[in-house]
Order: structure tokens, then sequence, then C-alpha cells
């Protein structure tokens, strides 16, 4: 028998890859509901009973695939950022793009993915609080957005004069604030102003075409 000092998931994800489809499966199904879980309640208040219980099958196997609930939220939470953050730098990285098509995409792409998935600004900003380095490190979101194709695009542009000499993290910021507030502001806004889940969700339809327009109004050259 072949030993390693390897957990065994980990050892065979990486060495053997001979995992059946069975159990691709079944690893699919306990890391579906370990998203869902530590997405609406954190890592603190979440037992992996619970995990194994929404996902259908017992602790023991949990345990067998994945070790410990530290070990799996570092999955899903990685996974979560490299959806999250994976998207928008290859709308970043786009070279036949401009700068106001790449607004436009990064917009559309971040309401779209959010609309399908509102725990996730919450359950980032939350983790981002607590290791501000750890999980954006791991996946090199910031490198790789600062090495774009975009800030090269933006800086040209500012020095031929057809943006304002802004630093383009500020137009990032902007737009990560336009996209994401509304969605983890929610709650409070439904509920002070009477606005039904289904008007809300329209109205961050509307915004696809709104955010652009301001943002590109902003960057015009007074």
């Amino acid at each position: 028998m072949i030993k390693s000092n390897f957990p065994l998931p980990l050892y065979r994800h990486k060495y053997l890859s001979i995992m059946t489809t069975k159990e691709k499966d079944t690893e699919q199904k306990i890391k579906e509901a370990a998203r869902t879980i530590f997405q609406e309640k954190g890592f603190a208040a979440t037992r992996t009973r619970e995990i194994a219980e929404r996902a259908g099958m017992n602790l023991a196997l949990l345990n067998y695939y994945f070790r410990s609930k530290q070990k799996l939220y570092d999955i899903i939470m990685t996974e979560t950022m490299q959806t999250f953050f994976g998207g928008v730098i290859k709308i970043l990285d786009n070279q036949d793009t401009s700068i106001e098509e790449k607004i436009e995409a990064f917009v559309t792409h971040y309401i779209d993915l959010l609309q399908e998935n509102a725990n996730v600004p919450h359950f980032i900003l939350t983790n981002i609080r607590e290791n501000p380095e750890g999980y954006l490190e791991k996946i090199g979101a910031l490198e790789k957005a600062k090495s774009s194709f975009f800030f090269q695009q933006f800086i040209q542009a500012a020095m031929d004069g057809k943006v304002p000499p802004i630093n383009p993290i500020h137009l990032m910021l902007n737009l990560i604030g336009l996209v994401v507030f509304p969605f983890l502001a929610k709650p409070m806004i439904t509920a002070s102003t009477g606005v039904s889940d289904q008007q809300y969700a329209a109205m961050l339809e509307e915004r696809k075409r709104l955010i652009p327009l301001w943002v590109n109004e902003m960057l015009k050259v007074k």
C-alpha cells in the first residue's frame, strides 16, 4: 500500500487523480452545502454536522473528504474569491475593448453574479477584514488587476488627456462601491422604503445601464 504524509483527500486529488465519478459527486455535494451555509452564517456559527445533513450524508464521510471545518472553509473561501475576482480579471485584460466597454462589462458581470449569490459580498468582506492578505494573496487578485491591460489603458488615456489624471484604483473603488453596496444594503433599504424584493431586483437590473452612464460622466475631462 502506498503511504503518504498528506491527508488522503489531498494526496488523492493532487497526486493520484483517480477519484471516481461517485467520489467527485460526493465531494461536490459537500462543497455546495458548505458554501450555502458558510455564506449564510459564517465560519463560527456553522457546524460540520449541519453541512453533512444539508449534503444528505453522515458526518464521518464529510470528515473523510475534508478532515476539518477549517480546511473545508478555506477551500470554499478560495473558490468564492476566485469566482468573484476571476471574471473581472478577464474583463480588465481584454485588449479589444475600450475603457467604456470594460466599465459596462464589469457592471453587468457583477450585478448578474451577485443577483445569483446575494450573500457573497458580506461573506467576502467579512473574511477580508479578518484576514486582509491571506485569501487575496493566495489568488493574486490585486497583482493581476494592477498589471492588467486596463490599468495601462487608463494611464495612457490620462496621459493623452482623454480621462482625468487619476489613479485607476479610484475608478475601481467607485465601480465596486456602486455595484456591491446595493446588495449589502438591501435589508436596510427594503425595510425603510417598503420596496418589494421584485422591485429591488428591477432596480438592480436598471443599474446595469445607469452605472456606466454615471461613471463615464465622471471620467469626462472638464
